[in-house]
């Protein structure tokens, strides 16, 4: 089979996000069938390696978030494009181009993971959504194969775009259970039981909604996230830090400490609104912890159905103070049986797989 590049990402080994975690995942499973290059950010990774996972790593000497992440993206394509057949696209940004990249390569296999619907994001700006709109209609028009990774982005692919889609999630198998040591929960603070989140702090997130369900809730809340990153995180920041029944932590990124947090909640509050199979709901799927999901298609396409959900905090309230622990017990082990059928690594990888064979 032809070398295949993987662009769109930070880079691997993964340090940052959903799709670094996919690439890492899938050049450890796949690394040693086929040859894959994956393109990497110079400005990320001071410390460069030739190659992570059997995989060959290519460095691109631009960030590969924020404004730069377009042309992070366009030149990492163009390069990929002179000795692959076959490219693996993770994220829309630079899809602009691709009207330019078929006049250039109008055979080139493109398999374009869209993403979660970039351009509903709150926080963009309106000609923000409109670039990265036009960017996915340009993705979906120009790319070979392209894949949603939750049902809810699959119907609206095809209703939008009148154009078939493959299914393919994330893996959650990697996060590990993790006993929480005495003085771990001594530094941080963190109560016998709590519920737990830990996300970017963000409206489309609805951490004003669970915040205000836990200003009384019969469980402790403990919420990590960027609170300094913007005036909502820095105004929620101070309106909830005195309540005894909620514990506000900046990020943290020792993840093995992140882990025994995590790990030992009683619930994982997942409060997105916005994209597709977010990494961390299957994570805490993985874990085998009792979910409590914001009621919007792709949460219940996720779980199956099988969480529990909420549109409101008074509802999100409800919820916690009607917890008993044989339900609790009955909708991890649903999480957990769900996660291990299909959101596991292996499984991700032969999916993949596939599609590269075609």
């Amino acid at each position: 089979m032809n070398e295949i590049a993987f662009i769109g990402t930070a880079g691997i080994p993964s340090k940052y996000g959903g799709f670094e975690t996919l690439a890492e995942y899938i050049t450890k499973f796949l690394g040693k069938k086929i040859a894959i290059t994956v393109f990497c950010s110079a400005k990320t990774y001071i410390l460069k390696k030739d190659r992570h996972n059997h995989a060959q790593l290519n460095y691109i000497n631009l960030d590969a978030n924020g404004i730069q992440s377009i042309p992070y993206d366009i030149i990492s394509l163009f390069v990929a494009a002179r000795t692959h057949e076959q490219i693996l696209v993770l994220g829309v940004s630079g899809c602009i181009i691709l009207p330019v990249f078929r006049l250039f390569y109008p055979k080139k296999k493109l398999i374009i993971n869209i993403d979660g619907l970039e351009h509903r994001r709150e926080k963009w700006s309106k000609s923000i959504q409109r670039f990265l709109k036009f960017s996915e209609k340009l993705a979906v028009k120009h790319g070979n194969i392209i894949i949603a990774d939750n049902k809810a982005i699959q119907d609206y692919v095809t209703t939008e775009y009148k154009k078939p889609s493959e299914l393919i999630a994330y893996g959650g198998d990697h996060a590990k259970r993790i006993e929480l040591k005495s003085e771990i929960r001594e530094q941080f603070g963190i109560p016998g039981k709590y519920a737990f989140k830990v996300c970017r702090i963000e409206p489309e997130n609805n951490i004003h909604l669970i915040l205000n369900a836990f200003k009384e809730a019969a469980l402790p809340l403990v919420l990590i996230g960027n609170w300094d990153k913007s005036e909502y995180g820095r105004n929620l920041k101070t309106q909830y830090s005195s309540f005894s029944s909620i514990t506000l932590l900046d990020p943290i990124y020792d993840q093995q400490i992140l882990d025994q947090i995590r790990s030992n909640c009683t619930v994982y509050v997942h409060g997105h609104s916005a994209g597709g199979t977010n990494p961390s709901l299957v994570e805490a799927m993985s874990l085998g912890i009792p979910v409590f999901a914001y009621d919007v298609s792709y949460n219940r396409e996720t779980t199956f159905n099988k969480g529990r959900y909420f549109r409101t905090a008074s509802e999100l309230t409800e919820l916690i103070n009607s917890l008993n622990s044989s339900e609790l017990e009955s909708l991890a082990q649903d999480m957990k049986e769900i996660a291990n059928e299909h959101y596991t690594w292996e499984k991700i990888s032969q999916q993949y797989l596939e599609l590269f064979k075609q």
